[in-house]
């Protein structure tokens, strides 16, 4: 896989990536999160020209397969999303993402990744921690990660264990 800027014509292929990587939450009891629309074109696109969205692809010119968009939050970046497409599940490819968006942060002189992520299904928290990421407590949130867990509060997303997790870049 060659990881790659996103390039506008990326940008509704990531719509796709996103509506098959949520399918499984419905297998799990989760349809509202199945169900749940992605990200904007004008929202992808804005990550896309801070230069923080990035995509796996079978090479330069391939359509991607995964992506993933970050912005910088108090000293780290953030992960706001990751996506596989079921179809290059289960190879690494995330974890590819995750690594790239980790030398991103450090090129930047960010400290560390962040992401947000539901504690008990098994391909969130659970593989967060095996690849590297622990859980914060309440007391080490940032005032940034206080203010994305209350928005994701807003969003309902509190209806099922969310945890926030941090990996030194």
């Amino acid at each position: 896989m060659r990881i790659r800027p996103a390039t506008p014509r990326d940008l509704p292929v990531l719509r796709d990536i996103e509506r098959a990587a949520g399918e499984p939450f419905r297998g799990i009891g989760m349809p509202e999160i199945a169900e749940d629309e992605p990200p904007a074109l004008d929202v992808l696109d804005a990550f896309r020209r801070a230069g923080h969205a990035w995509v796996a692809a079978p090479d330069d010119d391939g359509a991607p397969v995964a992506y993933i968009v970050c912005e910088p939050v108090d000293e780290a970046l953030h992960v706001e999303q990751v996506s596989v497409h079921p179809s290059a599940a289960r190879r690494g490819v995330g974890r590819a993402l995750l690594a790239y968006a980790q030398d991103r942060a450090r090129a930047e002189g960010l400290t560390a990744l962040t992401l947000t992520t539901f504690a008990d299904v098994p391909w969130n928290a659970p593989y967060y921690a095996r690849i590297g990421f622990r859980i914060l407590d309440e007391a080490e949130l940032t005032p940034g990660l206080r203010k994305i867990r209350d928005y994701e509060a807003e969003l309902g997303l509190d209806r099922w264990e969310r945890v926030c997790m941090h990996r030194y870049a």
